[in-house]
């Protein structure tokens, strides 16, 4: 789940010094019957060479902490464009939130996408705000303009955050599913090539009882993470030891998508949990916690392995590097059923399609919000946002590559600093570019090869060359091409229809069976089993995949990437 970016110019202590006159001819108060601001004016207003000031109130779906209030990007935003940021981070259930949101029409100015909300009329469309005050964003997603729209209506509401790749994508940082695992629990076994399920647990149950305390905290052999829309680390993982990518709830197979959550497959996953757990390996709370005590357990380093994607647990992680317990860091396993299968974990980047930032149909000026949107994507801003001040939070080196000191790295790898020295609540939302920068540089400071390796720490440089690797994405096979209408968990099935029902239905019978298969005692699994499956059974599962193979096929048809 990294930062990207992409920039037209090198910035120097100059650029520093003069942001807040580089627009000094912008008029970005022009309501959307008004007159056109030239290609050279931005967000802000001008007012005799003044920059005005505006708020923009950011709804931001899932929890976070607020930045520093002398945040330095945001104060550099605010100098160039005018613009403030009134940050809301979700507190709670997310469909409750959402709920209140849409029953009292409640909307600020930006909201992160939301199916809920699309279907709600919260969001205004965009392609015209675009295509008459956005030229730098129509042209970042010209490619995928097709993309973007809105199956139901061809409407564009949501400007995705990741997809839009500038070069071959390139990355030495792994942020997708996998079963992952302590380093130490690996080196403990003398670095072991582990390709199946079986193995994995085997090794974690040996390490467990060799080392039944960490640090004084009682050994956790494998977390569970099932909490609101954060299900995947319970649902997903059938369909990745069978050797399939994550599609969400379905497998496709030559175009065509069925659920698994039913299928043998799936059992035989569920049911080692089962064993698993009767051996102790399973956190007892496991179903019983949420999001925060989930990460509060991993970050203690007490947690051996888990199924989930890297991205939702790396502020976990950071906090464990920031601890220098570099050998309670994870890595990620493409675990298989049995060594026949190919794995499919690692995909090529697709378009995070509902995902990103939406302008609310409450928003006072959406086209002062649509211009700074089309600033913030221009490749200077880029290389601020995402690499941040140079000769202050990266250098240039004599060859023109971008690079760090360890004490910058040290930094961008703290979470208290990033609260006042990074963008990060608006960034990882925001439109943004990825692969190459014009001059070649990586947009992101993880795919950087140079940089990645002088940033390796002691312990993991060692830990990767006992594999003979340069990177922890070659534990992975590599990632073959994407069939175009991939993936399927991206598709709206819209609220109120026959399809959302019966998924959601689905996902509550899942949660209701899954946690008491699990902790059943072993011979009581298949009669737990067996209701779960009676249950879906009764399910209108065909209007649900009706819908997937619908929107796969439309895709198909109308999708084009050149």
């Amino acid at each position: 789940m990294g930062g990207k970016s992409k920039s037209l110019f090198r910035l120097g202590t100059i650029l520093l010094l003069s942001l807040s006159v580089i627009l000094s001819g912008c008029s970005g108060g022009t309501k959307s019957g008004g007159g056109k601001n030239t290609p050279e004016q931005s967000a802000g207003e001008n007012n005799g060479g003044k920059v005005e000031p505006f708020e923009i109130s950011v709804f931001i779906g899932e929890a976070g902490q607020q930045p520093t209030p002398d945040n330095k990007i945001y104060k550099m935003i605010k100098e160039e464009t005018g613009a403030t940021f009134k940050f809301e981070f979700l507190a709670g259930d997310i469909d409750q939130k959402l709920g209140v949101m849409i029953a009292g029409s409640d909307y600020p100015d930006v909201m992160t996408g939301n199916t809920k909300l699309t279907a709600a009329g919260a969001y205004i469309p965009l392609e015209d705000l675009i295509e008459e005050h956005a030229p730098n964003l129509k042209k970042h997603y010209e490619r995928y303009w097709n993309m973007m729209k809105d199956p139901n209506d061809g409407h564009i509401y949501i400007l995705p955050n990741y997809g839009v790749l500038n070069g071959d994508p390139v990355s030495n940082w792994y942020a997708g599913p996998a079963f992952w695992i302590q380093k130490a629990v690996l080196e403990d076994a003398g670095y072991p090539q582990v390709k199946t399920l079986d193995e994995y647990f085997d090794l974690i149950a040996k390490y467990k009882e060799k080392y039944p305390t960490i640090d004084g905290t009682p050994t956790i052999g494998f977390e569970i993470l099932n909490y609101d829309w954060r299900n995947w680390g319970l649902f997903n993982a059938p369909q990745h030891l069978i050797g399939h990518p994550n599609n969400g709830g379905v497998v496709v197979e030559n175009g065509k998508a069925e659920i698994f959550a039913d299928k043998d497959y799936a059992k035989r996953y569920y049911q080692k949990l089962n064993e698993m757990n009767a051996a102790g390996l399973v956190d007892k709370e496991a179903f019983t916690q949420n999001y925060d005590q989930y990460m509060a357990k991993i970050s203690s380093g007490a947690v051996l392995g888990m199924f989930d994607q890297h991205w939702n647990f790396q502020t976990a992680e950071e906090s464990l590097i920031t601890q220098e317990r570099h050998e309670r860091t994870y890595i990620g396993l493409p675990l298989v059923y049995d060594t026949s299968i190919r794995d499919h974990y690692k995909d090529r980047p697709a378009l995070n399609l509902n995902n990103g930032f939406g302008i609310s149909v409450n928003a006072k000026d959406p086209v002062k919000i649509i211009k700074l949107m089309d600033r913030l994507i221009e490749e200077d801003w880029q290389k601020i946002l995402l690499w941040g001040i140079p000769d202050e939070d990266y250098y240039v080196n004599e060859e023109g590559r971008f690079m760090k000191t360890q004490e910058q790295r040290d930094k961008f790898n703290d979470g208290t600093w990033k609260l006042g020295n990074k963008a990060d609540a608006w960034v990882k939302f925001a439109p943004k570019m990825e692969g190459f920068f014009s001059d070649g540089n990586s947009t992101d400071a993880a795919a950087q090869p140079e940089e990645f390796k002088a940033g390796l720490k002691p312990y993991d440089r060692q830990f990767l060359e006992a594999y003979g690797f340069d990177s922890p994405v070659q534990f992975f096979s590599e990632a073959p091409e994407n069939d175009i209408a991939y993936p399927a968990w991206s598709i709206d099935l819209v609220d109120g229809s026959e399809a959302k029902i019966v998924n959601t239905k689905q996902n509550e019978l899942s949660t209701k069976y899954l946690p008491k298969a699990i902790l059943a005692k072993p011979s009581e699994f298949d009669k737990v089993w067996n209701e779960y499956v009676s249950e879906i059974g009764k399910l209108n599962i065909k209007a649900y995949e009706d819908r997937i193979n619908e929107v796969l096929q439309w895709r198909t048809d109308t999708w084009s990437v050149k």
